[in-house]
């Protein structure tokens, strides 16, 4: 995993994209919440687009997929397990990958990242 993560820091940032990826239409609310999480973080919005691609989305862009996805949110402890393991796992092959499952579904998240960027420019 890169040295350069600070938990604490990227933490919320997991949390608040995990949102993305639930079985349920975003509403406005929910576009404000991630965008305050987003300012309250050291990240700026396209640094928190790349840590949602390089990171959130590997391990949640099945649910997408899903007839019967999770639909109330994920479980955190869970979330960041994961993604911390799957960052000590990162191969240039599975970045590679990874980029190639993104730019497939990558329509699904367009609307999302344009009322976020919105959201997120009004403050």
């Amino acid at each position: 995993m890169e040295s350069k993560i600070n938990l604490e820091e990227r933490k919320p940032i997991w949390i608040a994209l995990s949102d993305f990826y639930i079985d349920n239409e975003l509403q406005d609310y929910d576009f404000k919440h991630i965008a305050s999480k987003i300012r309250q973080s050291p990240y700026t919005f396209e640094e928190v687009k790349r840590i949602n691609n390089e990171e959130v989305f590997p391990i949640l862009f099945w649910n997408l997929l899903s007839v019967a996805g999770v639909w109330t949110g994920f479980q955190e402890d869970w979330l960041v397990a994961e993604i911390i393991k799957k960052l000590q796992k990162r191969t240039i092959f599975g970045s590679f990958v990874n980029r190639m499952k993104y730019l497939w579904l990558k329509s699904m998240f367009t609307e999302y990242w344009e009322k976020l960027e919105a959201e997120h420019k009004k403050h």
